[in-house]
């Protein structure tokens, strides 16, 4: 099976545990305002490969990967469910660790048969949740949050492990209330392995002006270490907070 990815990379540090081989998937629903991809965003575009190609690549580099895997980020690879659903069956019949770097914007809780078959050959979710306020995250990525958190909830509930990601940026996602509300969320996720608080940075800005676009926030510094290490404590906070409430009820 063939589907369309942006690009490769072969010794990915930050895409899960260990040193992995990394499948940019081509295309993304979202527009997130710091997003440092925007040459994903694009459906039908970048270039048309087949599994086969992909785990052929990954064995040119296995000798570095013993202690990694495969990731599968994006743009969105949930968008692309039969391809990445081959892609990770394939993996796991070599006995591959899979990752899958999702948004989960595509989830429909009602409807969710592809994403399954995904998800029996997936061994971690790494899960970005850019906003826990539903208007606010519509205003930074033009989609509201209630699929996103639902798809947490059903991660959780199948019991694969799950690795959250929020960036912290000045302004947007750096209110305390609120990333005190996200830790009570991620309180409840059972299957928790990992909670990465990321600075937001604009390193992308170059890349959008070679692609003669705008970039969206333009006038917001990017975030210190010492303020996504605040964030993190808070969040840490909120999730304490969470655990204290279950066991009252």
């Amino acid at each position: 099976m063939k589907g369309y990815i942006h690009s490769t990379e072969s010794f990915g540090t930050v895409d899960g545990p260990g040193v992995r081989f990394v499948v940019f998937f081509q295309g993304c629903p979202m527009r997130c305002l710091y997003c440092h991809n925007p040459d994903t965003w694009l459906f039908g575009k970048g270039k048309l490969v087949d599994t086969d190609e992909l785990l052929a690549e990954y064995d040119s580099y296995k000798e570095f990967l013993r202690s990694g895997g495969i990731t599968a980020t994006g743009g969105e690879p949930l968008a692309q469910p039969e391809f990445l659903a081959e892609l990770f069956k394939k993996a796991k019949a070599k006995n591959i660790h899979t990752c899958l770097d999702t948004s989960g914007i595509v989830f429909d809780p009602d409807n969710h048969e592809k994403i399954d078959e995904i998800l029996k050959y997936t061994d971690l979710v790494m899960l970005d949740i850019k906003h826990i306020d539903a208007d606010k995250h519509k205003k930074l990525t033009g989609f509201n949050n209630c699929n996103i958190l639902s798809f947490a909830r059903y991660i959780s509930n199948c019991g694969i492990e799950l690795w959250i990601r929020h960036v912290v940026v000045p302004g947007i996602t750096d209110d305390e209330n609120e990333l005190f509300s996200l830790g009570e969320f991620i309180s409840g996720l059972k299957t928790l392995k990992a909670l990465d608080v990321l600075p937001y940075h604009d390193l992308a800005k170059s890349k959008y002006k070679a692609l003669g676009m705008e970039y969206p926030l333009p006038d917001t510094q990017p975030m210190s270490k010492e303020g996504a290490v605040k964030a993190r404590n808070i969040i840490m906070k909120g999730i304490k907070s969470g655990l204290k409430k279950s066991k009252k009820t």
